[in-house]
């Protein structure tokens, strides 16, 4: 019998039943006590760890679980609380912890932006201003626990120092060593803790090492092991990596560690490639991640079985652990209460808790034969089959569309400069033109509404009527607050993906299919499970309605292509870019029929554009040429005098900043409040010669930003940037905020508009 072994590598925080989300609103709401919050907390971390161990998961990891993310843990865990957040008290607590997560009164939250290439947010470190201590083990706390009250001998997991410390930002690169010097000895500490307590195991997360690393960072990485080996001698280092291949696999696989993660996912084919040309230490443990910790489609666990025999063949069954690709932070936790699904969509989706099952299946195969798991394996080849040969998958004039893309109109009838002339003279716009990005508050009346709506309590007349009475209500208060380019507000709308695609072929949703965006934010991606078509104007209705209640601009309000994309859990039996040109062409149509309405100014936004860049740079490009060709694709077709906007956020722009431009579009705005200044110092190097917009305020904060404030963003980002071109807006959509806190606000962004225009036509005079 082989002697293999199965591991997780994170698993789902949220809880079946977003018991974790509900938690921590109520905490901070005021309605948790601490202690009964930490209580709460420690249920739900129990629960999932007892999950897992009931899954027949050898090494189960503890400390994944976070009480907003995990980075920010870390940040939390070395003390490095920035200098803003010390009114708040001279001892570390919950309220510094979260203060640096959503900002507090006076001090502005860290900033936040995407964990490598998925739509999961961390809180980004802030180094330099304090020396890092160790103020707890968190580690070692979470391993006490799950021993002490399951008997479980836990793993515990740590964001590895290397990768810790390119997620970093307060320092210079130069000074990386010296940062890293700063920060090693307490990784140690925490190591030499561990093992006083008798951990046999911990996992280092480093997916850094799966980006394009300079080759110089090989010794770094050499030194950074060799004196965490040295502080732990008995414990053993899993170097764990995801999201792709290994960049250095020969220099990596050497490091002084006792077992390496590599993802068979993502990274297959160059993992393989590696392996195969250069073999695998004979004294190291292999992490196999061959379940897919990324996506919900079921494995063909015939073909995981013949990977795993190929793995075989350079390194020993028993030195290999079956593994998800990545943790499962990353998908819906159990796909138990999805009884609403076709049954062929149904029966190819796995969940948390299905991969786990998963992974079950190919140990025992493993162990006892396939002959033995015979039917557990032919049931999943035949579920995938099955979809795979669905009528779903077989549109051909969708597919025939995308065949002849390059035959189709991807480019504005004029250049910018043509149409920018154009527009000014159709919407005798104000200098310095303010606008919001497109939502407004969610409350709890519209909330309630859409659930009475949904659950047929309420008539499709009824729940339009209130509908109508939201966006006139807003319009009003749009006007009143003086906003130049006004938007209907989104009332109808759950989530900007999801609510496109309900009304796209090709898109399924899910009753529980809940992931963690950002803090408690918590998103259901939808499923895009076939070809994706047109089948109806989407959002000519409301945006029609908004604007014959004003005589101003109201925008068209769509998202983009990719954001679309990646912002759903996307088929993988064709290339994703397949998938986003059907959903350009779909789009398309979408925004001829606002222009044939009339509403001649769109918003297109692709917020997530930027994080589906790969990893590698080498595949940069190809992926950027076909990011812009589906936007291009989905505007291209309008008249000169419509005007296309777009929206971008958190991410890094500077590297990307040709294929925005290349995007064409008349009008971007791009979140820049908690990172205002490290975009502006591109511009002050690069021209921007379109109109945009900056965000002068985090949305994402409760606090009211004063006009003092946003008038000094804008002195900056006016010094580098056309006047003539330049828009003021919040950073994002304003959903998730209260009325009185977005009022406020928008008044206060109004008036520094006001305040600036005086300033901006005395210079441009």
């Amino acid at each position: 019998m082989t002697n293999v072994q199965s591991a997780s590598l994170g698993y789902p925080r949220i809880g079946e039943n977003r018991e974790w989300k509900k938690a921590l609103e109520a905490f901070w709401a005021g309605k948790l006590e601490e202690q009964e919050f930490l209580q709460t907390m420690k249920s739900i971390r129990l629960k999932h760890l007892k999950l897992q161990q009931e899954k027949g998961i050898d090494w189960i990891p503890v400390n994944d679980f976070s009480m907003y993310d995990h980075v920010l843990d870390v940040s939390f865990m070395f003390g490095l609380i920035p200098q803003r957040f010390d009114s708040l008290g001279d001892k570390p607590s919950l309220k510094h912890y979260f203060a640096m997560a959503r900002g507090s009164d006076n001090a502005t939250a860290c900033e936040m932006t995407k964990w490598f290439n998925t739509n999961y947010h961390y809180i980004v470190p802030e180094l330099g201003e304090k020396q890092p201590v160790l103020v707890h083990n968190r580690p070692l706390e979470a391993y006490l626990e799950a021993k002490q009250e399951l008997g479980i001998e836990g793993r515990p997991v740590l964001l590895g120092p290397y990768t810790f410390v390119q997620l970093s930002k307060g320092y210079q690169p130069e000074q990386r060593q010296q940062v890293l010097d700063g920060i090693l000895p307490l990784y140690a500490q925490v190591l030499a803790e561990l093992q006083a307590a008798g951990v046999q195991w911990v996992q280092l997360d480093e997916p850094a090492l799966v980006t394009t690393l300079p080759e110089e960072d090989l010794a770094s990485l050499n030194r950074i092991y060799s004196e965490l080996r040295s502080a732990a001698p008995q414990l053993k280092l899993m170097l764990q990596t995801y999201f792709d291949a290994l960049e250095y696999y020969p220099a990596v696989t050497q490091l002084p560690v006792d077992g390496i993660g590599l993802d068979f996912v993502y990274g297959k084919a160059d993992n393989i490639r590696a392996l195969e040309q250069h073999g695998f230490p004979q004294d190291k443990v292999l992490g196999a991640g061959i379940i897919d910790g990324r996506g919900i489609w079921r494995a063909d666990l015939n073909s995981e079985l013949n990977l795993l025999e190929t793995i075989a063949k350079q390194v020993a069954l028993d030195r290999v652990l079956i593994q998800p690709s990545s943790s499962l932070l990353h998908v819906p936790v159990s796909t138990k209460g999805e009884s609403k699904l076709e049954p062929v969509l149904l029966d190819a989706l796995a969940f948390a808790e299905e991969k786990l099952d998963e992974i079950r299946i190919l140990k025992q195969a493993l162990q006892q034969g396939r002959e033995a798991l015979q039917q557990e394996i032919d049931i999943a080849e035949a579920a995938v089959k099955t979809l795979n040969q669905s009528l779903h998958r077989q549109k051909t004039h969708v597919q025939q569309l995308v065949a002849n893309r390059h035959e189709e109109p991807s480019s504005r009838t004029s250049p910018f400069e043509i149409r920018f002339d154009k527009q000014q003279e159709k919407w005798q716009l104000p200098l310095l033109p303010t606008t919001t990005i497109g939502s407004f508050p969610q409350t709890t009346e519209v909330r309630k509404a859409r659930q009475s709506w949904r659950k047929g309590e309420w008539s499709q007349e009824r729940y339009q009527t209130f509908i109508q009475e939201e966006i006139a209500k807003w319009i009003k208060i749009q006007e009143d607050i003086g906003l130049d380019v006004l938007v209907h507000g989104e009332f109808e709308r759950t989530d900007m993906v999801e609510f496109f695609g309900e009304k796209l072929g090709g898109f399924a949703f899910t009753s529980g299919g809940w992931v963690q965006s950002y803090g408690s934010r918590c998103v259901k991606p939808p499923v895009i499970y076939g070809d994706v078509e047109f089948l109806k104007p989407m959002t000519t209705e409301e945006t029609v309605y908004a604007q014959s209640l004003t005589t101003k601009p109201v925008k068209g309000m769509l998202t983009g292509p990719l954001t679309i994309l990646n912002w759903s859990f996307v088929r993988n039996d064709i290339p994703r870019e397949e998938t986003a040109f059907q959903i350009a062409f779909a789009l398309r149509q979408e925004v001829e029929a606002l222009e044939q309405a009339g509403i001649e100014m769109i918003q297109v936004d692709e917020p997530a554009l930027r994080e589906g860049l790969p990893l590698k740079k080498s595949r940069h490009q190809h992926y950027l040429e076909e990011a812009v060709l589906a936007f291009k694709l989905s505007t291209s077709t309008v008249s000169d005098t419509t005007q296309i906007h777009t929206h971008m956020c958190y991410c890094e722009f500077h590297d990307i900043i040709d294929s925005i431009r290349a995007l064409d579009a008349d009008v971007i705005s791009i979140e820049t409040s908690r990172s205002h200044g490290e975009l502006i110092s591109h511009f002050e190097e690069h021209t921007y010669d379109l109109g945009i917009g900056l965000g002068m305020y985090d949305i994402h904060s409760p606090r009211v930003p004063s006009v003092e404030e946003m008038v000094s963003m804008m002195d900056r980002a006016l010094s580098v940037l056309d006047h003539k071109l330049f828009w003021i807006n919040p950073d994002c959509g304003l959903k998730t905020r209260g009325l009185a806190e977005t009022v406020a606000s928008l008044e206060n962004m109004v008036k520094a508009a006001q305040i600036y225009r005086k300033k901006s036509a005395a210079v441009l005079s």
